[in-house]
């Protein structure tokens, strides 16, 4: 059955219209970017066909080109479609982040982090620069590691932390398998940096973990 002979309410855009987007599924949402389906499937049914297929909605939107490619229904078009929708909500991030105050825009500063770091097939170590007031100054990803792990310098870390005057940073890394959990790992690389940025007076505020679903906060769960 073709979407349009859906009742109103559970057509994925009308439904997006009425409720948000939040109240979307992950094919839903997919749907609404695909548009169409293929002979004899909605847009809907390619959508779950897709998801299935490559895992998970977040390992479709980070796959690389030539993956992407092989998908049912998909090509070059709308890799470079995807692509431009991706890099246009960093950069709506960004510029929401740089207006206002990392602290007071904890979602903002959510998003902002899983935009840049939920696509990647290795862990990636990034540091996001604040001044004393908590605007953003910068975020840099400052180390890359395989799929198991990154190595972290604190000294490199408070380098550019010095080299950007900042007053406080927030970290991030992100895990490929997903899990958000911190490892033992993470925990003593964090306590590292803190008592290293310390020493110049500059405040670790958080460090999230980028994997599927909501970011884990460090500082949310009584780690900092």
């Amino acid at each position: 059955m073709s979407i349009k002979d859906w009742s109103a309410e559970d057509r994925p855009r009308e439904k997006l219209l009425r409720r948000g987007s939040a109240a979307l599924t992950d094919a839903e949402l997919l749907a609404i970017f695909l548009r169409t389906g293929s002979p004899g499937k909605s847009a809907v049914d390619l959508a779950r066909e897709l998801l299935a297929d490559f895992g998970s909605l977040n390992a479709l939107l980070g796959a690389d080109q030539q993956h992407f490619c092989q998908g049912k229904g998909l090509g070059e078009a709308t890799y470079a479609q995807l692509q431009a929708v991706l890099e246009m909500a960093r950069r709506h991030f960004k510029e929401a982040l740089q207006r206002g105050n990392a602290l007071t825009s904890p979602e903002i500063t959510r998003s902002y982090l899983s935009a840049q770091l939920r696509g990647y097939s290795y862990e990636v170590f990034a540091c996001l620069f604040l001044d004393n007031q908590h605007r953003v100054i910068q975020l840099d990803e400052l180390f890359r590691g395989t799929i198991d792990g990154a190595s972290v310098y604190p000294r490199e870390v408070a380098k550019q932390a010095l080299r950007h005057n900042a007053a406080a940073v927030i970290f991030a890394h992100n895990h490929p398998s997903g899990i958000s959990e911190p490892s033992q790992a993470d925990k003593l690389i964090t306590e590292k940096l803190k008592q290293a940025l310390a020493l110049f007076d500059i405040r670790v505020l958080d460090h999230f973990i980028i994997g599927d679903g909501q970011p884990y906060s460090f500082a949310e769960h009584g780690l900092l």
